[in-house]
Parts: structure tokens; C-alpha cells; sequence
């Protein structure tokens, strides 16, 4: 099903801590119900929370308020809406600064929601993992990413929410692929899936380097990331055989697109 992306982008937040925030409310209501005529069954918009920022109170409560009116917003035209509010693995915070964070913006974000009657069975949901900072001297293990990350998840996430689709955030393609799989080895009251950008695409990228006589190799590099991923939504990945490329972080640091 075709969908589409229906913010405007971030830009600075006056008043804050050098943050950020997503514009595109203005005309939105008009913009969703010609996307829904052209084929668009479902949309997406994508905001970020920086934790070295604070992350200050001002930004988690525009970044929560802006998903719940645009979710409102394209459902009211027919469209699903991906809500991503998008916890940067920017920083050098350990873990559980990581999840103290991540509950905060996910208990406003679900308050929000509620306040403007978002129906929570026609969303899903693109969190970030819960994770160490990237410059965190220690990297946590793919266990402890889906203990951590379940229990923010089970502690501010209903189970009316059919499904949660993780976002690689600059993680490797493996990283990503194995903290999926760890979450799916236990039983949860949502689907627990992948919307993975960078990490699905970035062995394909290599390899294609955009010439022709490379898209065979390139569509072959796709089918393994995404057998991968697939397997791992349902917790049987095992990472074996995974080339070196695919096991290189591809962090970037205030990574906009």
C-alpha cells in the first residue's frame, strides 16, 4: 500500500535548548485528503527528541502535541498514521538515561493522543530503540536493548496499538537486526516489526554505487537484509554469515533528511 510522508521538516524551536520541531500542521487537513484520492492509504511524520539537549520540557511537549493533531489529522482522512517521534542516538548517555527519557516522551506523546481522540487501533507506532548514547564508552548487548526497550514499551504503550515498527537510527544493519530479534523472543501484545531505512539500504547502496550493470548484485543485497529482517520480526535470526560491511554502525551525527 502506498503512503506517504506529510511533515515539513524540522526547524529550530524558539525558547528552547537549541532543539527542534516538526512544521507542517498548517494545510494538513486538505493536503491528507488529496493524498488519500491519489492512492495514499497511509502517512508518516517524523519529529525528533534530543536527550544532550535535555531534552527540555518544551520540546517533548511540542513533539507529543504535533503527532497527536497530525495523527488526528489523517485519520480523519483515511490514512493510518506512522507516529515517530524519533529519540536521537545522539550523546554519551548510558542506557538508563536512555529509558528514563523515552518513557517521559512516550507517556506525552500517549496523553496527547488520548486528548484528541486518536483511535489507537488505527496507528503505528516508529519508535526509536532504547539504546546507549553512540559516544556511550559501553555498547549494550542485543539482550539488554529488548529488556530495556519492552519495558518502556509495556509501561506507556496500550495494547490497542497493533503493531510498532522499530527505526535503525544509525545503528549497523546487524545491530538493528539483532536487537529486533531479541525483542522476539519473547511474547507481546503487539506486532514488533521494522521500518528500518539506513539499515536496510546501505549494503544495497554499496553495492549498486548506481550503475547499471551492478542492480543484480544490489537487488540480491536487498533480498538478504530484508530475509534478515524478516526472520527477525519473528525471532529467528540467528546473524550468521553477515558480511563485514553490514556489521559497520552508520551513526551520523544530527542526521536530518
Amino acid at each position: 500500500m502506498p503512503g506517504i510522508k506529510v511533515d515539513k521538516g524540522l526547524v529550530p524551536l524558539p525558547g528552547s535548548n537549541n532543539e527542534s520541531w516538526c512544521q507542517g500542521l498548517d494545510g494538513l487537513a486538505s493536503r491528507c485528503a488529496e493524498y488519500y484520492k491519489q492512492g495514499a492509504r497511509f502517512a508518516k511524520w517524523r519529529t525528533v527528541v534530543s536527550i544532550p539537549c535535555g531534552p527540555s520540557a518544551l520540546a517533548v511537549k511540542e513533539a507529543a502535541w504535533g503527532l497527536a493533531r497530525y495523527a488526528a489529522i489523517a485519520q480523519d482522512n483515511g490514512l493510518v498514521p506512522i507516529v515517530e517521534p524519533e529519540i536521537l542516538l545522539d550523546g554519551d548517555h548510558g542506557i538508563e538515561g536512555a529509558l528514563e527519557v523515552a518513557e517521559k516522551v512516550w507517556s506525552e506523546v500517549f496523553f496527547y493522543l488520548a486528548e484528541n481522540n486518536v483511535l489507537f487501533e488505527g496507528i503505528l507506532l516508529k519508535p526509536s530503540m532504547v539504546t546507549p548514547g553512540a559516544e556511550h564508552k559501553e555498547k549494550a548487548s542485543p539482550e539488554a536493548i529488548a529488556k530495556y526497550t519492552l519495558t518502556m514499551l509495556r509501561r506507556r504503550v496500550p495494547p490497542a496499538v497493533p503493531g510498532i515498527m522499530f527505526l535503525s537510527g544509525g545503528q549497523s544493519e546487524v545491530e538493528a537486526t539483532l536487537n529486533l530479534n531479541a525483542m522476539n523472543q519473547s511474547l507481546n501484545p503487539w506486532h514488533v516489526s521494522f521500518s528500518y531505512a539506513r539499515a536496510l539500504q546501505n549494503s544495497v547502496l554499496k553495492t549498486w554505487q548506481g550503475r547499471p550493470e551492478n542492480v543484480e548484485a544490489a537487488q540480491k543485497a536487498l533480498l538478504v537484509r530484508a530475509k534478515a529482517n524478516s526472520l527477525a520480526q519473528l525471532g529467528r535470526y540467528t546473524g550468521e554469515g553477515e558480511s563485514d560491511d553490514a556489521k559497520k554502525g552508520m551513526f551520523q551525527k544530527g542526521y536530518t533528511y
